[in-house]
């Protein structure tokens, strides 16, 4: 997305002049992000997900296409055609954030005493490569560096060269950064290796067979959303005459900034990513093309659970 820069842009965000009167006062009102939390969550239904990734895996391709893979290229189509939920609130101003970029942990190995590496994909919305074979090959990519050649990531080598400071130092150092950052400086050299200002934190719980569906924000960078992928296991779905039908599904939650937008805009968001999670062959197009929703209500497509 090429725009001109003006006066008052970040590097990694545009300002947003053209909205109300109530965004642009909002940050004065409520200071810090972690005090703006909105929570939702959502069960999805994984028939559709589970038969789209048997037909993918079919050829049992060395790095297999997974839950994660799909909905990550998911959330990726919903910012591009919900572009506010990929919005941030920094040093008091509205922005619109020039990349969608998304942040999760990669574990060496499932022990206990395995080390993390942290990881940050970028998402290209111009390309004609679908969003899930482009996630699906930039995640394969990272895995193999980290758990092949035991690479680390730039996050952890910059924190541990800070960590030799004296604490005296180092909380000087990281009180001009904070500044430099309220003021749209903050150096790129940090900030793409930082996961706390990407569009997206992932956790997949689901993963380490952890039913925590909850994570907090944060006051540093400018992260507006963080997900949280649950296990997936059989579950009860009631007709309306008081039967069910058992079904492989999860639970995605969200904590996300409330200041960014509003209930309705979330709750629409919500509803694009459940249609595309109910039908994963839209995510094998580009990621540009659009997709219809039903008229159903908005309200059915979210519970705000806090």
């Amino acid at each position: 997305m090429d725009k001109k820069k003006r006066r008052g842009d970040r590097k990694d965000g545009w300002r947003v002049r053209d909205t109300d009167t109530m965004h642009l006062f909002t940050p004065y009102i409520l200071t810090n992000r972690a005090d703006c939390e909105a929570f939702m969550t959502e069960v999805i239904d994984l028939t559709a997900v589970n038969a789209f990734l048997e037909k993918k895996n079919a050829d049992n391709p060395e790095f297999k296409y997974t839950i994660f893979h799909v909905i990550t290229a998911a959330v990726a189509k919903v910012f591009v055609q919900r572009p506010y939920m990929n919005r941030f609130y920094a040093g008091r101003r509205y922005y619109e954030r020039k990349d969608i970029t998304f942040s999760f942990v990669v574990k060496k190995k499932f022990c206990d005493n395995s080390e993390e590496s942290l990881a940050i994909i970028k998402v290209d919305r111009d390309s004609e490569i679908s969003p899930l074979e482009q996630i699906h090959g930039k995640i394969r990519d990272i895995v193999y560096s980290v758990r092949k050649k035991n690479q680390t990531d730039g996050t952890t080598d910059k924190m541990g060269d800070l960590m030799k400071l004296p604490r005296c130092i180092l909380r000087l150092v990281m009180s001009i950064l904070r500044w430099l950052d309220y003021h749209g400086w903050y150096p790129s050299v940090l900030m793409n290796d930082d996961p706390y200002f990407s569009s997206v934190f992932i956790s997949n719980l689901g993963s380490i067979k952890m039913h925590a569906n909850y994570h907090h924000l944060t006051n540093w960078g400018t992260n507006s959303v963080f997900l949280i992928i649950g296990e997936k296991k059989p579950t009860a779905f009631f007709h309306a005459d008081g039967t069910y039908d058992v079904r492989d599904a999860l639970e995605l939650s969200l904590t996300v900034d409330e200041r960014i937008a509003d209930g309705l805009y979330f709750a629409n968001s919500i509803k694009l990513l459940r249609t595309l999670l109910a039908n994963p062959e839209l995510l094998e197009l580009p990621i540009q093309a659009p997709v219809e929703l039903s008229e159903a209500s908005a309200r059915e497509a979210v519970k705000i659970m806090k």
